[in-house]
């Protein structure tokens, strides 16, 4: 069994404090009380989460923290101590976060970027802030393709982003169409997949694919009232605002709607027809 991931188990006896789990090598690992449910029965097989306790002894739940081995999330810091800071991962025991893992000082109540960890030398998870030295390469051909985005820090160039759980990637400013926040999981769209590995990232579809998307989301915004108060005189960051799209892939998806007869502009709204 694997610290830090979801295990699929084997109850092989009940006890006071709890349910004895097995893998297929004979290992054992207790299910404490509070997790069993009356349909448990010997020989089921379950999905838990296995960590170790507040003890150092290993353990496993049926909850699911917010972030697995290797996994990269958000955190609520809950506690400062001279050993380091805690983190709330949704377990009851908090997540360690040692000084030699920050690269901040790190207040309570304060939301910070974390990867979960495993050390091999001391047999346990941590979490740490060094995230840029966990993020791989990409190597693989994703241009045009959907990828799932957590949303990181701006930069000088853009907003950073980690892209599928793995890549480091950005969205540059000029690409930056919707409000987005430090934490926010949306999903995002490869350009272009650098030689370095290093992946740039847009908000919208790569392709035509968009404007085709783009004149689905404004005939749903019209069916109601028939029309929607937005035209191609209005301002980038109203469009932006209430479209999440471009003024450019507004133009040209409301100019093909109005091309195919499909709604009417005017000064300062459209008219579904």
């Amino acid at each position: 069994m694997q610290l830090g991931l979801i295990n699929t188990l084997t109850i092989d006896r009940f006890t006071p404090p709890g349910a004895f789990l097995e893998d297929e090598q004979g290992n054992e690992v207790l299910l404490p009380q509070k997790y069993l449910l009356d349909s448990y029965e010997l020989g089921d097989k379950i999905d838990v989460f296995v960590f170790k306790d507040s003890e150092q002894r290993i353990v496993c739940t049926t909850e699911t923290p917010h972030l697995l081995l290797g996994d990269f999330k958000y955190l609520r810091i809950t506690q400062v101590k001279p050993i380091g800071a805690f983190a709330d991962w949704g377990l009851d025991k908090n997540l360690l976060i040692p000084f030699s893992e920050q690269i901040c000082r790190l207040e309570e109540e304060g939301y910070y970027l974390f990867v979960l960890r495993y050390d091999y030398k001391t047999d346990r998870l941590f979490g740490s802030m060094r995230v840029r030295k966990t993020l791989e390469a990409c190597k693989e051909d994703l241009q045009g393709q959907e990828v799932d985005l957590l949303i990181c820090e701006p930069n000088d160039l853009g907003i950073s982003v980690i892209v599928n759980n793995r890549y480091d990637g950005l969205i540059f400013d000029s690409n930056i169409i919707a409000s987005i926040n430090p934490g926010d999981e949306c999903k995002g769209y490869v350009e272009k997949v650098r030689e370095d590995g290093k992946i740039d990232i847009r908000l919208e579809p790569v392709n035509f694919e968009k404007y085709d998307l783009a004149e689905t989301k404004i005939l749903e915004l019209m069916q109601d009232t028939g029309k929607l108060m937005l035209s191609d005189k209005s301002p980038s960051n109203l469009i932006n605002e209430e479209l999440g799209m471009s003024k450019r892939t507004f133009k040209q998806a409301i100019g093909k709607l109005y091309k195919h007869r499909r709604i009417k502009i005017h000064k300062d709204h459209l008219e579904l027809l």
